[in-house]
């Protein structure tokens, strides 16, 4: 059973609400971060946020094999670049959750392809931050967890 889940931000994202709120909404992660940890009260749930894809790596490493944890990853626009941070989740047992806030499907083409999606345990896209709730909701429903 799932009982920690670990949501981890990429580049940029720690300008939600200020970066073009037509795309990614008005609302900080930190303040809808807050309803998360009222929704879920039985659930140890941290985030993160960095700029740097090393950072990202270092904390897959880290949670990747925590006893009934979980990953919500963000990689923002790394998604779409980074083979090393593919590889990172390839590399460790607990299962991640890609999101991300935007329809990439319908953005610029060069955001089409991520390459999280075929090592990740499911990915959600397009439901702004309300993304991050399915990833939870996925997570703690799991049956092989």
């Amino acid at each position: 059973m799932i009982d920690n889940i670990h949501i981890l931000n990429g580049p940029n994202l720690n300008l939600l609400g200020k970066r073009e709120p037509a795309v990614y909404g008005a609302t900080s992660f930190e303040e809808y971060f807050e309803t998360l940890k009222t929704k879920y009260p039985g659930i140890a749930l941290t985030c993160m946020q960095t700029n740097h894809e090393g950072v990202l790596i270092d904390q897959l490493h880290h949670f990747g094999f925590e006893k009934n944890t979980g990953i919500i990853l963000n990689a923002g626009g790394l998604s779409h670049t980074s083979i090393s941070l593919r590889d990172a989740v390839a590399s460790i047992v607990n299962p991640v959750v890609e999101v991300h806030i935007s329809d990439i499907y319908k953005r610029e083409s060069f955001r089409w392809h991520s390459y999280l999606t075929a090592v990740c345990a499911s990915h959600f896209t397009g439901y702004g931050l309300d993304g991050y709730r399915l990833a939870i909701d996925f997570l703690v429903q799991r049956r092989d967890n």
